[in-house]
């Protein structure tokens, strides 16, 4: 049978959409909105983790969290995804903590109190853990989560007898162990103010930020190891450690405060630990993080996957991305447009993590969240 005109119009605008031109569609949608896809039909949702998978891959978003500046309330929470190259608020319920939040190691938020300790460490922290307080009254420790045992040092109360001790807390048997003191080269610096923090699977990294003197720590043996002289160039006076994968990387600050040269990316290869250069920062993006302020003291770094997050912690309305790809990497800086007159004076409290698919359909199917993307 004959079809005319109009007929015609009908069946092609009722046409389904599929294969490649759907994968390609999906491409430029926000990962958030690729929730809901996956439930119209088998096929979309094969379609949403090829395009994934191999299209548009996922990347690890930079989580930022706003406390109140009269109280220990996170009071907003808001997201960077690079694969999208969007901000997204998220709305969610809110929580009383006792005191202020904190993270560490880029993807571990935890409150710590004299009677109690809590703890997150999923992507997008939707499940808090709680403990009883370590032994030692702290208040600015070293946190880490070294496989199934968070470890927890200095940081500790004048009133206390050891400044170095270290505690340890078993997820499996939900206990405290107290271990071997941090080095006594460290008892100046024996707080989360002046150390960087790295983890692997199997062991905590500690440098103190202003001689780039590391040691590390294996919680299943309770040992300490080191020192090691992570300082590639004498006029580095600032320094941060973080995974990026399996690999070890050294950020440093070149020259002084009030006259950064550069910032400089190192790989840090096993023991003894000498470091390799993989990357300058652009001086454009340098100048965009000093920001209104020109004296750059320090930075805050975090890090997930093959990307690491730089960020002025007093001024952080620039972040610059650095994604590890072999030779120098790729750089590029995005405004956070987080940061207003309203909330300038407030505390923010960054965190990292690898998001997936499968992390946002959790959270979808929990009371009182909510995902938007902001507009610019």
């Amino acid at each position: 049978m004959a079809m005319d005109g109009e007929s015609r119009d009908v069946r092609e605008e009722e046409a389904p959409i599929h294969g490649d031109v759907l994968e390609a569609v999906f491409s430029h949608v926000p990962l958030i909105d690729l929730v809901s896809p996956c439930f119209v039909s088998k096929a979309w949702k094969r379609t949403v983790s090829s395009c994934l998978r191999s299209f548009k891959t996922v990347k690890p978003w930079l989580i930022v969290y706003t406390l109140c500046t009269r109280s220990t309330y996170v009071t907003t929470a808001h997201a960077y995804d690079p694969r999208s190259h969007v901000w997204i608020e998220i709305k969610r319920p809110q929580i009383k903590y006792v005191s202020a939040v904190r993270s560490s190691h880029s993807t571990l938020l935890y409150v710590l109190s004299a009677s109690k300790f809590s703890f997150s460490f999923d992507p997008l922290h939707l499940k808090w853990h709680h403990a009883d307080s370590p032994r030692v009254w702290r208040t600015d420790p070293i946190v880490a989560v070294v496989g199934h045992l968070i470890v927890i040092a200095g940081g500790v109360c004048d009133f206390e007898n050891d400044p170095l001790a270290v505690e340890i807390y078993d997820l499996e048997t939900r206990t405290w162990a107290t271990c071997q003191s941090m080095p006594i080269k460290l008892k100046d610096s024996a707080a989360a103010t002046w150390l960087s923090v790295a983890v692997n699977d199997r062991k905590m990294f500690v440098t103190e930020k202003s001689s780039s003197i590391m040691y590390s720590f294996d919680p299943n043996t309770m040992n300490w190891e080191g020192p090691y002289d992570l300082r590639p160039d004498p006029c580095m006076f600032f320094s941060a450690i973080v995974f990026v994968g399996d690999r070890l990387i050294l950020v440093g600050l070149i020259g002084d405060a009030e006259n950064v040269k550069s910032v400089k990316m190192w790989e840090v290869n096993g023991e003894p630990f000498e470091c390799r250069e993989v990357g300058v920062m652009p001086t454009v993006m340098v100048e965009k993080l000093r920001g209104e302020n020109s004296e750059l003291a320090s930075i805050g770094v975090s890090a997930a996957g093959d990307l690491v997050y730089i960020y002025k912690p007093s001024e952080p309305e620039e972040v610059v991305v650095w994604e590890f790809g072999g030779g120098e990497g790729r750089w590029r800086s995005v405004r956070n447009t987080i940061v207003n007159d309203g909330n300038r004076m407030g505390r923010f409290v960054f965190s990292c993590s690898e998001v997936r698919i499968d992390d946002l359909q959790k959270a979808f199917g929990l009371e009182n969240w909510k995902f938007t993307v902001k507009s610019n």
